[in-house]
C-alpha cells in the first residue's frame, strides 16, 4: 500500500496547488470489502477528491502521511473528522433505480399530465435522497425523453446533489411488451401518436434491436436496458413471458459491446432469462422464476442477479391496497412480489453471483439500504451484502479501478454508520456520514 501511495505522490502534489485542502477521515472501524475483513481504527487521508493514504491505527500522526509531506505549495487548509464509534466502507452502489418517478396511485395516468420538467424536478429531489442515504453510485435502468441522462449531467456539471449516475436511457421492449410505451392507451390514441419506433425504444427485428442501441449511444446512454419478459407493472397481462427472440437479443448484445456498453436484461420467466444469458447479458434484473437451470448458466457465465427484493416487497404490499394498482397489474403484484425473496433465497444458496439493486422508483428512493437487511434475511452475510454493493458492482460497470473499494488513489467515496454492520446489517439504514468524490454531503461529526 505504501508503494501504491508513493506511485501517486506526483499527481496529488500537481493536484495540491488547486485544491489546497486536506481531508482526514478518522474512523473507528473500517470494512475492507475487497479481503472481506472488519478492521480496526483506520483513517484515510483524501487531496484532490481522490485517497491519498490509508492509515491503519488512525490519523493522530497524519501529517507524517508520505502523501501529506510531498504537497508542494500546502496552505495548510486541512479538516480531521474522527468518526467515534463509527465503521467506514465504499460508498455504496444501486444497480437499480428510476430516478425520474416514484411509484403511486396516480402513476399509470402522470405521463399524460405531466411534462419531462416535472420529472427531471422530481428527479432531483430522489437523486438527493439516494446520496444522503449513502448512495454515491447508482445505475439508473430506465427513463423517458433523456431524463437520466440529463440529471447525470446536471450532477457531474456541480448544478445539483446526487449520486453518480450510469443511465441506460430508454430501455428497449418489443411491441406490447414490458416498456411499450403505447401499452394501455387506446386505439384512437395510439393511432394519433404513432407507431413506436426504435428511437422510442421499441423493436420488433434483430435490425430494429441494432438501430434502438445506436440510437441510446446517439443519447449519450452508458448502457443497455432491455425488458426480456413481461413486467409487474406494466398495463399488460403477462409478467413472465418470454418478449424477444434470441436472435433479437444477440443483436442487442452484439451491438453493444461495439459501442461499449453492458447490457442490463430485465426477466421474471425464465425462458427469457436463458434467452438473454445465452446470449450474452451482464445482468438479470429480478430474476423471479429463476430455475436450476438458470442457476447453473448464471454460474457457467459469469452472470449477475440484481435481485431488487425491496421492489418485491413493495408491489407485494401495495397489491392488498384496494385501487393502488390497475385490475390488470394487482394480480401480478401479488403474485411476483412473493416470489423474488424466495428465489434469491436458493440462488445464494446455489452460489449464483449477485449485486445490490433495489428498482427504487418503484420502491421509494432515499430507502434504497433496506435492500441490506433483506438481502441477509433471504441468506446473504452481511458482508456479501456490503461487497454487493460495493466491489461487485465497481466490476460489472467496468469501473474498478476509479471505486468500489477504500484504496490508494481511487475516488473518496467514503460512507460510515455507527456500531458495526456486520453485526447488525440494519445499521446501514442509518448512514451517519457521506463523502463522495472528497466532498463531504451529510456529517453527524463536527
Amino acid at each position: 500500500m505504501r508503494m501504491l501511495a508513493a506511485a501517486v505522490l506526483l499527481a496529488l502534489s500537481c493536484a495540491a496547488s488547486a485544491a489546497q485542502r486536506v481531508d482526514v477521515i478518522d474512523c473507528e472501524r473500517a470494512i475492507d470489502v475487497r479481503a472481506g475483513q472488519l478492521l480496526g481504527r483506520t483513517a484515510y487521508v483524501v487531496i484532490d477528491g481522490r485517497i491519498a493514504d490509508v492509515l491503519d491505527g488512525g490519523g493522530k500522526d497524519w501529517r507524517q502521511s508520505p502523501a501529506v509531506k510531498a504537497l508542494e505549495g500546502w496552505n495548510g487548509d486541512y479538516s480531521h473528522r474522527d468518526l467515534f464509534g463509527m465503521t467506514c466502507m465504499p460508498g455504496w452502489t444501486d444497480l437499480h433505480v428510476h430516478l425520474s418517478g416514484e411509484q403511486n396511485k396516480e402513476s399509470y395516468s402522470e405521463g399524460f399530465r405531466l411534462n419531462s420538467a416535472d420529472f427531471a424536478l422530481r428527479g432531483s429531489v430522489y437523486a438527493e435522497r439516494t446520496l444522503l442515504a449513502g448512495f454515491t453510485s447508482v445505475r439508473d435502468l430506465g427513463s423517458a425523453d433523456g431524463v437520466a441522462i440529463s440529471l447525470r449531467n446536471a450532477i457531474n456539471s456541480g448544478w445539483i446533489k446526487g449520486p453518480r449516475i450510469f443511465a441506460a436511457g430508454k430501455s428497449i421492449a418489443t411491441t406490447g411488451g414490458h416498456g411499450d410505451p403505447r401499452n394501455g392507451i387506446n386505439a384512437r390514441l395510439s393511432e394519433a401518436l404513432g407507431y413506436p419506433q426504435p428511437q422510442d425504444g421499441v423493436v420488433d427485428s434483430v435490425d430494429e434491436a441494432r438501430k434502438a442501441v445506436r440510437q441510446r449511444y446517439k443519447e449519450g446512454a452508458d448502457l443497455i436496458k432491455l425488458t426480456a419478459t413481461g413486467g409487474v407493472l406494466s398495463y399488460a397481462k403477462s409478467a413472465d413471458n418470454a418478449q424477444f427472440t434470441l436472435e433479437e437479443i444477440q443483436s442487442l448484445v452484439h451491438t453493444a459491446r461495439d459501442y461499449g456498453f453492458h447490457v442490463a436484461a430485465h426477466a421474471h420467466g425464465a425462458e427469457g432469462m436463458k434467452r438473454a444469458i445465452l446470449a450474452g447479458v451482464h445482468t438479470i434484473e429480478h430474476g423471479t422464476y429463476a430455475d436450476e437451470q438458470v442457476f447453473l448458466m448464471m454460474k457457467q457465465r459469469g452472470t449477475y442477479l440484481v435481485p431488487t427484493l425491496s421492489a418485491g416487497a413493495y408491489v407485494s404490499e401495495k397489491s392488498k391496497e384496494p385501487g393502488w394498482f390497475p385490475a390488470v397489474v394487482q394480480p401480478k403484484a401479488a403474485r411476483v412480489g412473493a416470489q423474488i425473496s424466495d428465489t434469491f433465497a436458493k440462488a445464494v444458496k446455489a452460489g449464483v453471483p449477485f449485486a445490490f439493486g433495489t428498482d427504487a422508483g418503484v420502491s421509494q428512493h432515499g430507502q434504497n439500504a433496506r435492500e441490506f437487511a433483506l438481502m441477509v434475511q433471504a441468506g446473504a452475510t452481511p458482508m456479501q451484502a456490503l461487497q454487493a454493493a460495493t466491489v461487485v458492482p465497481a466490476n460489472i460497470l467496468g469501473v474498478s479501478n476509479e471505486q468500489g473499494t477504500l484504496e490508494v488513489g481511487k475516488r473518496a467515496d467514503i460512507v460510515a454508520v455507527p456500531g458495526n454492520p456486520l453485526d447488525d446489517i440494519r445499521l446501514t439504514e442509518e448512514v451517519g456520514f457521506v463523502m463522495k468524490d472528497g466532498i463531504v454531503y451529510k456529517s453527524s461529526s463536527p
